[in-house]
């Protein structure tokens, strides 16, 4: 009896480390997942409106409103135009 009690043990312990393994690359899969779509709601949120060239190109127009070199409705529009 000796003999199958062993056998027995072993088959548990293989069935233990199985799950293990599996729920291992369960997680990893899940970790994959998560990562891509962190990666794609970044890349949704850059717009063209963001670019540095056009980041400079607000900074001055607000400047030059600022220091009374445009008006506010040429102020406006080129908000406007740099939304777009």
């Amino acid at each position: 009896m000796g003999g199958m009690m062993g056998t027995t043990g072993g088959s548990v312990l293989l069935w233990a480390l199985l799950a293990v393994a599996l729920a291992v690359v369960a997680a990893g899969a899940l970790a994959v997942r998560v990562m891509a779509s962190r990666d794609a709601t970044e890349q949704r949120q850059i717009r063209a409106g963001d670019s540095p060239a056009v980041r400079r190109a607000k900074d001055t127009l607000r400047l030059r409103y600022a220091n009374g070199e445009i008006s506010r409705e040429e102020y406006l529009q080129g908000k406007v135009e740099l939304e777009d």
